[in-house]
């Protein structure tokens, strides 16, 4: 019995000196937390239209769909400079962009929202169509745009300051 004891011992005191050297000194909590991942990337981002449904987007994004024929359609490559030159203001505004250049492709939002040659289709996040454009719009008019509709006022009055929602 005594040689059982010894063996089971001698098995276990390599891992127990293994325990006790990965133990380092205390660590501080802030060193723990851990900031949650997002899926939101940092810079500009298109996703393709052919990846997604608007439906993924209801309560959670404003999208703003930019098709075109082609991705050499001069309207949908200005409209895309304009929009990476002003991300960070469609962020503030919790605004996706959706691209769709392949029309043999039929994408769902391209089914859904039925564009003919360049479109720019800016829908709010209840699913509704708000603006529907036949040529490019700067990042002004956009946000223009998006800051008149009636959940982007409600979202801009709870964020005043010494408001307290009900």
């Amino acid at each position: 019995m005594k040689s059982v004891f010894t063996l089971v011992l001698a098995a276990f005191l390599p891992a127990a000196a293994l325990a006790t050297e990965a133990v380092e000194a205390p660590v501080a909590m802030e060193d723990v937390i851990v900031e949650p991942e997002t899926d939101e990337p940092e810079g500009f981002f298109a996703y393709n239209a052919a990846d997604v449904d608007l439906a993924d987007f209801l309560w959670v994004n404003r999208v703003i769909v930019v098709f075109a024929d082609s991705p050499a359609n001069p309207q949908f490559n200005q409209q895309m400079r304009i929009l990476e030159q002003g991300y960070e203001e469609l962020r503030e505004r919790d605004a996706v962009v959706v691209v769709d250049t392949d029309p043999a492709a039929r994408s769902q939002p391209r089914q859904q929202l039925r564009p003919r040659g360049f479109s720019l289709v800016f829908v709010d996040k209840d699913g509704d169509v708000k603006q529907r454009k036949p040529s490019p719009w700067s990042i002004r008019e956009l946000s223009h745009a998006i800051d008149r509709t009636p959940l982007r006022r409600q979202e801009m009055l709870e964020q005043l300051p010494g408001r307290t929602s009900n």
